[in-house]
């Protein structure tokens, strides 16, 4: 099941929280994309095949559609909640330039971009500036930035992917390089080359990202208490929390608080 509530939006784009609550392992039949749109997930995780490309969307890696292109689904882990931005053709072209179809559909979030994705929807009162602002900024970043597009999948794709699930599942051999690549039946050094290759991130980064990313929906929801955040996500102080939320972010603990109005 698939609903859709509009946060907001003008003749130039639109902003609305999709949410699907679908377990689906197999691929439902391909849709053609009637829009320029980007998606962006905030919670959960699902497949996507486009142009006969297969790949994962998490809160790391959402995905840019144009019309025409035909997209398949699979949810064998359950629902998910997106954030859905449809362009007009003329601002999709005004950002983009000529190149109108992206290479790949997958788009990789660094903290930045995750920071600017929750600070879009923080912006949604103001739209003719504050969010206009905000969505040019992301999408500018999303095309442009360094390590933006997941290359094709191939078999270093699928182990990527792989190592990806179980850092995002919270497996018990995740947590170490050496029990993951144990996991995943190949060499740590493989592995590590392999991840680094495909993704344009090491795994210690990749791993860090995914622990951010928690820890902004701590201080979205309003924890407080930096120390217990840090515990919960496994860092080993609230010094190791800063250091690492200010190279992901730019910003501090308190700084991104006061960014988001939390």
């Amino acid at each position: 099941m698939l609903s859709s509530v509009p946060l907001a939006g003008g003749p130039d784009f639109s902003v609305a929280t999709v949410r699907c609550a679908e377990h689906r392992p197999g691929w439902s039949p391909p849709e053609q994309a009637g829009r320029h749109q980007v998606v962006l997930v905030r919670s959960g995780r699902f497949r996507l095949r486009s142009e006969g490309r297969d790949a994962l969307a998490d809160p790391t890696a959402g995905y840019l559609q144009v019309p025409g292109d035909l997209v398949s689904f699979a949810h064998p882990a359950g629902g998910d909640v997106c954030t859905a931005v449809t362009f007009s053709p003329a601002l999709w072209r005004s950002v983009a330039g000529d190149d109108r179809r992206p290479a790949s559909a997958s788009v990789y979030l660094d903290g930045r971009l995750q920071l600017a994705h929750r600070r879009l929807l923080r912006a949604a009162p103001d739209v003719a500036f504050a969010m206009a602002e905000q969505l040019v900024g992301l999408l500018d970043g999303l095309l442009r930035g360094p390590g933006r597009r997941l290359p094709r999948r191939g078999g270093g794709r699928t182990l990527a992917d792989e190592a990806r699930e179980a850092l995002l599942t919270d497996h018990p051999e995740a947590g170490g390089l050496i029990p993951l690549a144990r996991l995943l039946g190949v060499s740590p050094s493989h592995l590590s080359r392999t991840f680094q290759h495909e993704t344009g991130t090491s795994l210690t980064r990749y791993r860090n990202r995914i622990r951010v990313t928690r820890a902004l929906d701590h201080i979205e929801q309003g924890a407080d208490h930096l120390a217990g955040i840090a515990a919960d996500l496994g860092f080993a102080d609230q010094a190791h929390l800063c250091r690492t939320v200010r190279t992901e972010l730019g910003h501090t603990p308190t700084e991104v608080r006061r960014l988001l109005g939390a």
